[in-house]
């Protein structure tokens, strides 16, 4: 077998195929069919189909088609590590399937494909080898991009995106401005949780539930730093509500539902004052019945609040009234700027309040613990509400909103809050803002200057992008790196032209991630993010495509900017998304050694004895399945593999071997990987036998079929209306590739079977369908065999004249008499290991059926 050499666009792939001096001869090429489908026919049929594939679809792409509707079929974007594993062969394959099938109905299909490129791997990576990381992270995308290549896959690489170039980041940077300028966008000192190791901050989603590091692994610490955030809490009852409307997610939206949490408080913001005097502070505090805020009789805060710690103007005041252990009433009150009411500030005894919330408003009129509180401190307040003869309660001393019931005065309150931007977005106590500062180089640059006069100031928009300066080394330790790129940092403010800072932190690379569907429809834009006209025309994504780790994070993140900028009249749809196709994991066996759990390599173990293997320096070895890793030896390159099974296999099998939402242990042992090798070869013979029977040389008669021979056309001619049905239901709506494959194998056997190969036109109809419809799946192979098949000799059917390769065909559809009369009775049936239920099952299904 050749060495593997990158795929040319422009020539063979020497990759799929295996040079002999004696070559096969492929019926393609030569026009001499062969009659086994061997292991050296499947490679020169993937060699030569390999590249007119792709060119075809490069043409396709390329071609304006008004009058077809559009297909846009999207699969995650990868981070270009250098190297493909079996997690990308899967969602690649899954994504290419579905858009040769959509092409196939008609569609004008958009599969795009790009690079998340910015983060912590490229810039660890190159500090650890001396390396610019840009120069490491292109590298690793033209590597990458050569393997996606040799795997057939056929992208829109005419709209490839790259977060790391300035064209991108320019944009993203430009949404960031349209988020400050919103107040969307906001800078505050906040406990954070800090990377000893990575050097940086973690959002809390990027911690585990031990307080790990998602990426290092090292023990989080805390810190209090000033950061940027994005307020995503202002977007949490939209986002929560607009899951209604969606299909279903594989158990994602009630993943992002959990996540969002119910949505029955808001913030309300205050003002900060120590002895009469404004500080300039302003505080938002939660509260979880916005209807009764004109009853507030004070503001607590927790001990371990920013205001106790970090650099507030009120820390004295407050550290003078902090009594550990007690809650303590200072000398600071709230000013609260939607009832224009001042409270008392309070630190409170308690470590925590509800789930993430450090500051929250008392209110005695509906909360035992506020009313305790609020008389333990003698503090006054306002009674808001009014209880009547049949339960119901109305609101008093609240101003226009008394004689309001709770309800409508909840809806007024914070309504009249929003409008007057000091407050009233529906949220939940769980919820936190978006945390986007990162204290590293590798990033989006956050544009914005810190000026002495004006404060933060963003960057004007035709000035974008502020590039990444230079930077001799990155170390990676201390400060952000970029502080010391000090003719970068150092500027003029834009607004008063005064001396200013560069804000040196970068951006989190899931606001890079956050709108690139957005990108892909007008990817070379150089004036805007996108013109909207076609945006409106591709979103929402009609097929999101990707692993379920990302449920939370990446997909809440991209639905609240989506909804941010249908705001903002940037795009006409909410929902990013219509369906999501969520893919599990590949996984290997993994071999350890019993109490150490030292990873071993499969040649370091005995298998030979009758129990459990054992390793040959000694030790009981634990078998287990795990996520593909070089580090646990259970890894598979994508390159080897296909060397060894080719493309088609290695797509079927991923397909075949589970329904997407599972797992796939691979094996190669496993009946999957032989199932679908003995199938290619029985849809080969199936080719070559019609061919066979044609070369006899009488012309095919239907009419010369007897009655049973006609019973059996007519039993070839349901089965192939009912395999359409089913394998298009699959394609379009559950995604069940196993059952289509399964269902298409049904078929084969049916043909496989009959011996109306002279004069059946069903037979050919049917045979023509199955081949059409693993085209998707198995492009090289059904290419190869629709050839074959459209050059029979004497074809009955129109269908064999139409000219044209496979995937350029259009898909086959029911016949309508099939769908008149149905001559079958679906049942599902539950299947029992007691004896007597079975025979009852057997002697009902008698009945049905006669």
């Amino acid at each position: 077998i050749t060495p593997w050499r990158p795929y040319l666009l422009c020539g063979p792939n020497p990759f799929l195929h295996q040079i002999s001096p004696r070559s096969r001869t492929l019926f393609s090429e030569t026009g001499v069919w062969e009659k086994d489908y061997r292991t050296e026919t499947r490679r020169k049929v993937e060699e030569w189909w390999h590249p007119r594939i792709m060119a075809q679809w490069r043409k396709d792409a390329l071609e304006e088609s008004p009058h077809k509707k559009k297909f846009y079929v999207l699969s995650m974007f990868p981070y270009p590590s250098g190297r493909l594993h079996m997690g990308h062969v899967r969602v690649y394959t899954i994504s290419d399937t579905i858009g040769h099938f959509q092409k196939m109905r008609g569609h004008q299909v958009l599969n795009p494909m790009g690079w998340d490129a910015f983060g912590l791997p490229a810039e660890n990576a190159a500090i650890e080898r001396g390396l610019d990381p840009e120069d490491w992270t292109k590298s690793n995308i033209q590597s990458m991009r050569e393997q996606l290549d040799t795997l057939g896959l056929c992208f829109n690489w005419d709209r490839e995106v790259t977060t790391c170039l300035p064209d991108y980041y320019r944009w993203t940077q430009y949404l960031f401005i349209k988020l400050f300028e919103a107040g969307l966008a906001y800078q505050k000192e906040a406990v954070v949780n800090w990377d000893p190791v990575d050097q940086t901050v973690l959002a809390d989603e990027q911690v585990d539930e031990n307080g790990h590091s998602w990426r290092s692994g090292a023990l989080v610490e805390q810190k209090l730093l000033t950061q940027w955030f994005i307020k995503t809490t202002n977007y949490a009852k939209p986002l929560l509500d607009a899951l209604q409307d969606l299909p279903e997610w594989y158990g994602v939206k009630a993943m992002q539902a959990n996540w969002i949490g119910e949505c029955t408080g808001c913030y309300f913001d205050f003002k900060l004052k120590v002895n009469g005097k404004e500080t300039g502070e302003t505080l938002s505090a939660y509260s979880s019945s916005p209807e009764t805020v004109y009853g507030a009789a004070y503001l607590a805060i927790l001990p371990s609040h920013r205001l106790l710690h970090g650099s507030s103007s009120v820390r004295s005041a407050l550290q003078e009234a902090f009594q550990p252990g007690r809650d303590s009433l200072t000398d600071i009150t709230a000013h609260n700027l939607f009832t224009g009411r001042e409270v008392p500030l309070v630190i409170s005894h308690k470590e925590t309040f509800d789930d993430y919330l450090d500051t929250v408003v008392g209110v005695p009129d509906c909360n035992e613990e506020d009313l305790s509180v609020a008389r333990a401190l003698n503090l006054s307040w306002t009674s808001v509400l009014k209880t009547h003869e049949d339960g119901t309660q109305t609101l008093i001393n609240s101003e226009e909103f008394s004689g309001l019931t709770r309800e409508q005065a909840f809806n007024s309150i914070t309504q009249k809050a929003k409008e007057q931007k000091v407050g009233g977005y529906l949220t939940s106590s769980k919820l936190r803002d978006w945390l986007i500062s990162r204290q590293r180089y590798w990033g989006t640059p956050i544009p914005v200057v810190h000026c002495g006069s004006c404060g933060p100031v963003a960057v004007p928009e035709e000035e974008l992008p502020v590039t990444l300066p230079k930077l001799p080394s990155i170390t990676g330790k201390g400060a952000s790196p970029l502080e010391a790129a000090h003719d970068w940092v150092n500027c003029k403010c834009p607004r008063c032209k005064g001396p200013a800072r560069r804000e040196t932190d970068t951006m989190d690379t899931f606001v890079d991630s956050a709108w690139y569907y957005f990108r892909y429809t007008d990817p070379h834009n150089a004036y805007r993010p996108f013109e909207r006209h076609l945006a409106d025309h591709w979103l929402p994504v009609d097929v999101y495509i990707g692993g379920k780790e990302h449920a939370v994070m990446h997909l809440y993140y991209a639905r609240f900017l989506c909804h941010f900028c249908k705001d903002q009249g940037l795009v006409a749809h909410r929902e990013p998304f219509r369906k999501l196709l969520v893919q599990g994991l590949i996984k290997g066996q993994t071999f350890k050694l019993a109490g150490s759990g030292q990873y071993l390599k499969r040649e370091e173990i005995n298998f030979t004895g009758t129990c459990c293997p054992v390793a040959l320096s000694g030790g009981r070895v634990e078998v287990t399945w795990e996520k593909m890793s070089k580090s646990k030896h259970n890894g598979l390159d994508p390159q080897d593999v296909v060397q060894q099974y080719g493309v088609d296999t290695v797509r079927l099998y991923i397909l075949y071997a589970a329904p997407p939402e599972q797992d796939i242990l691979w094996n190669a042992k496993t009946d999957a990987l032989a199932g679908v090798l003995r199938w290619q070869s029985r849809l080969w013979q199936l080719v070559t036998k019609l061919r066979a029977a044609r070369q006899l040389g009488d012309v095919p008669n239907p009419r010369l079929l007897k009655k049973k021979e006609l019973a059996e056309a007519k039993k070839i001619w349901e089965n192939k209306n009912y395999a359409i049905q089913e394998v298009t239901t699959h394609f379009t709506e559950d995604f069940l590739f196993n059952a289509a494959i399964s269902r298409l194998m049904g078929l084969t056997n049916t043909l496989s079977v009959s011996v109306l190969l002279q004069h059946s036109v069903e037979f050919e109809e049917a045979l023509a369908a199955l081949v059409m419809m693993t085209a998707p799946m198995a492009p090289h192979l059904a290419s190869e065999l629709w050839a074959g098949l459209c050059q029979v000799k004497q074809p009955l059917s129109p269908i064999l004249q139409h000219g044209g390769d496979v995937l350029q065909q259009s898909w086959p559809t029911v016949d309508p008499e099939y769908l008149e009369v149905p001559d079958f009775v679906e049942l599902s049936v539950l299947v029992s290991s007691d004896k007597r239920e079975l025979s009852q099952y057997a002697a009902l299904l008698k009945v049905l059926t006669q």
